[in-house]
Parts: C-alpha cells; sequence; structure tokens
C-alpha cells in the first residue's frame, strides 16, 4: 500500500483550474461556430447531438453533418436572421421482446444544432443533399462590393 501526504488544498486547486477552463471558454469562443459552452453535458438534456463539419470556400460555406439512421422527412432545416437551424430526431426501432441488450451506445431521439454564420447567404440558393447518411448543405455566400481603387493625381 502506497501512502501519499495529503494536500489539503489540492480540491480547491482543481476547481480553480476547472472555473479558469470555462471561464476561459466562454470569454474566448469563437462567437460563430463555437460549440456549445457546455459541450457534451447537452446530450443529457437535449437528446443526442450529431457530429458536424463547417467548411468554407471564397463562395460558400458547406456543412456535413452525421445523420445515419435518420428518415429526410425527420430532418427541419431553417435559416432566419442569419442562424442556420437543424433539427430533427432518430426514431428507436420497434423494441423486440425476445432481445436482451447486453450494450447500447447509439443514441435516439431530437436534436438540434444551430450557429449563426459570419456573412450573409443567398437564402434562396440554399441546397440540401442527404446520401449515405451525411447531410450536406451548400450555402452560397453574397457577393460583397469589392473595395475600388483610387488613384491619386499629382498636379504640376
Amino acid at each position: 500500500m502506497t501512502l501519499t501526504r495529503w494536500n489539503p488544498t489540492r480540491e480547491l486547486t482543481e476547481l480553480e483550474r476547472e472555473m479558469d477552463r470555462l471561464m476561459d471558454r466562454f470569454f474566448n469562443m469563437d462567437r460563430f461556430f463555437s460549440p456549445d459552452l457546455f459541450g457534451d453535458l447537452n446530450v443529457f438534456t437535449r437528446g443526442w447531438v450529431p457530429a458536424m463539419d463547417i467548411l468554407e470556400n471564397d463562395d460558400e460555406f458547406i456543412v456535413n453533418l452525421e445523420l445515419p439512421g435518420i428518415n429526410k422527412d425527420d430532418v427541419n432545416i431553417t435559416y432566419r436572421d442569419g442562424f442556420l437551424t437543424i433539427e430533427g430526431e432518430r426514431k428507436q426501432e420497434a423494441e423486440d421482446k425476445n432481445l436482451h441488450y447486453h450494450r447500447t451506445e447509439r443514441r435516439y431521439g431530437k436534436f438540434v444544432r444551430s450557429f449563426r454564420l459570419p456573412t450573409d447567404i443567398k437564402e434562396d440558393q440554399i441546397e440540401a443533399v442527404y446520401k449515405d447518411g451525411i447531410l450536406t448543405l451548400h450555402l452560397p455566400k453574397v457577393e460583397t462590393a469589392k473595395p475600388k481603387h483610387i488613384e491619386v493625381k499629382v498636379e504640376k
């Protein structure tokens, strides 16, 4: 048996570190594509959260969501006031009374993913494609006015 010296401030130091980490996430999070402040804790309050990638090029944002086992009719996508919201539900199969689970890791129920886009997009040109369990959204950007170069003339 190994004896270790008891440090009365260890729990307080760990709590202080955790509070610093939480405050740092809150005050320094990217306001556009930030994860939820409390991360995976929301799984317990909102059901489950599908994995998501957000990509950007000069012309558009591309959003990929992992939604295996979900019917396309159970997914709702809205864009309003700069916020894109994707919500849906993965329904559990009917339970067979003759089967007993040894392990269950898949999550079922409703989900919601919502985030603000950093630039305006062309709402009427949003495309959504669902293939092989992946929902892909194409969000074309609104073209911004390019700065015009003004030449300075020198008078003689």
